[in-house]
């Protein structure tokens, strides 16, 4: 595939120390700190995990110093998981998923299509790490679950993060997923250079693990629609925040090295790289409904700038946490929906978390040196909001 073109001791960050050149994230750091204005009502949180019962977990895995000597193999990745009704609850949630465009993977997506369920957690990861923790998911359910009952399709998804990380050295584990199952919670979420998203690129900024949400009016029906990405996708030119054109203001350090093929951000190719979206919604919707809202986190993505272009793995899933035991046996069993008169303001909601989760995601990371001695800038703060001001968009944050 176009953008899959390069490849043991591993610790995990949070008990490494970590030199200058790869910290982990900017603490706290969001984009309407910085007067980013987005439209819609966030929860408070403005996370995934305002979806009462959803957890997130992450397994960060960086050592090696950067350098351009290639016996040297840097490592810059790990893994992420959202579960849908927490670890302690395992009864499967409705789903929907929709690929705008395929130069990508995420497992178990068939049988959500025929089904209309979504069994367990998913899982994201690095392109060349997805058959390790899928087999993980399942190793780790048999400790969880009955496991003489146990039949599984796990759903793992990726991005290529071989631009700063030894991607061929196979340095995620299965205790990094167990790590990340473990530890998963509720309340705020890690973003930036976390888990899955440690290594990626985003619209040539360092890019990672983003996250918003929405809540909805209670003439609306008060429901809650939360979005978690891991972005690596987009060219530097084409970056829009809150309708201004950054990316052109800021055409500066995109990352690219002679005689080396470009990484997705980079001017050489088109809309290349990857994004994986996860929608999570309280509201009651059906599958077909489900695959509807995943087709919306297309027009957040659109916003922030993105094509879709050839190269690129953009894959969407949604789910909801409503309904339980709609899967119990033997049946028939009673479920809520929204009908579908009601349900574009749940498609506006999405639309909008997925725009500011993308922005998160480039705001919360670092600057990352990594394999081969690249170099990946993070978008600069000062500078992102004097353009802000520039173009009359600024919006004071709220304190």
């Amino acid at each position: 595939m176009h953008k899959r073109c390069l490849f043991s001791f591993v610790v995990f960050v949070s008990a490494l120390w970590l030199p200058a050149q790869v910290p982990e994230a900017h603490a706290g750091a969001r984009a309407r700190d910085l007067g980013v204005p987005f439209t819609g009502t966030p929860g408070p949180l403005n996370a995934i995990t305002d979806v009462p019962n959803v957890e997130v977990g992450n397994t960060t895995l960086i050592s090696g110093a950067a350098s351009a000597d290639s016996n040297d193999k840097p490592v810059r990745t790990g893994v992420s998981v959202v579960l849908p009704r927490g670890k302690g609850n395992n009864d499967p949630v409705y789903a929907g998923w929709f690929s705008e465009n395929g130069n990508g993977e995420m497992t178990g997506t068939t049988w959500i299509e025929e089904s209309g369920f979504l069994e367990g957690p998913v899982a994201l990861t690095n392109t060349h790490s997805v058959g390790v923790v899928r087999d993980a998911i399942i190793d780790w359910s048999l400790k969880h679950v009955d496991a003489k009952h146990l039949w599984s399709l796990p759903v793992v998804a990726e991005t290529w993060d071989g631009w700063l990380n030894d991607i061929n050295g196979f340095h995620v584990k299965p205790g990094d997923l167990f790590h990340a199952l473990d530890t998963a919670k509720s309340g705020s979420v890690p973003e930036g250079n976390v888990g899955g998203g440690t290594g990626m690129v985003c619209y040539g900024f360092k890019g990672g693990i983003g996250t918003a949400s929405r809540v909805l009016s209670a003439g609306y029906g008060g429901y809650t629609v939360g979005v978690l990405v891991q972005c690596n996708c987009g060219r530097r030119p084409q970056l829009t925040i809150a309708g201004v054109p950054v990316g052109q203001e800021i055409p500066e350090s995109v990352p690219y090295a002679a005689n080396t093929p470009p990484v997705p951000g980079g001017e050489e190719q088109g809309d290349v790289g990857s994004i994986i979206i996860i929608v999570a919604t309280n509201a009651p919707l059906l599958p077909h409904q489900l695959k509807r809202l995943a087709r919306r986190a297309t027009l957040g993505l659109a916003r922030t700038g993105s094509t879709s272009g050839n190269g690129s793995g953009d894959i969407f899933l949604a789910f909801s946490t409503t309904n339980p035991h709609a899967d119990d046996v033997p049946g028939p069993n009673a479920v809520f929906a929204v009908s579908n008169e009601r349900i574009s303001p749940i498609f506006a909601a999405a639309v909008e978390a997925t725009e500011e989760a993308i922005v998160n995601a480039m705001v919360g990371a670092s600057t990352m040196s990594g394999i081969d001695g690249h170099t990946v800038i993070e978008i600069p703060h000062g500078r992102l909001s004097e353009i802000m001001r520039k173009f009359n968009r600024y919006q004071e944050p709220y304190r």
